[in-house]
């Protein structure tokens, strides 16, 4: 089993800053892809960024130049550390996690962009 853990998130004015972490333990892949997506009310779950294993990673449109994937392997974690955060970013945040045959989500923090 794999279980993730999420922290970050939360309210911020538009222009700020906010990092999202995100924590896998357990029986964890030695490849695996691990990233973070998000759904705002009304619309379809969407990737964000997600980073592999091998360090190649993808970003959304939407966030390349504001958003940077980060991880570190050794605590099998991902960091998403997003700047010039806007109003239309406001949305639950999901962890991702895929190795093998599994795909698992986590639980989702929200992120709001207001002033």
């Amino acid at each position: 089993q794999v279980q993730l853990a999420e922290s970050g998130g939360g309210l911020v004015q538009p222009g700020g800053s906010l990092r999202l972490s995100c924590a896998a333990s357990g029986s964890i892949f030695s490849f695996n892809v691990m990233g973070w997506h998000r759904q705002a009310p009304g619309k379809q779950r969407e990737l964000v960024a997600s980073m592999a294993t091998s360090g190649s990673s993808d970003y959304a449109d939407s966030v390349k130049g504001r958003f940077t994937i980060t991880s570190d392997n050794a605590r099998n974690t991902v960091y998403l550390q997003m700047n010039s955060l806007k109003p239309e970013d406001t949305a639950v945040y999901y962890c991702n996690y895929r190795g093998g045959t599994m795909s698992l989500w986590g639980q989702g923090t929200q992120v709001t962009v207001s002033s």
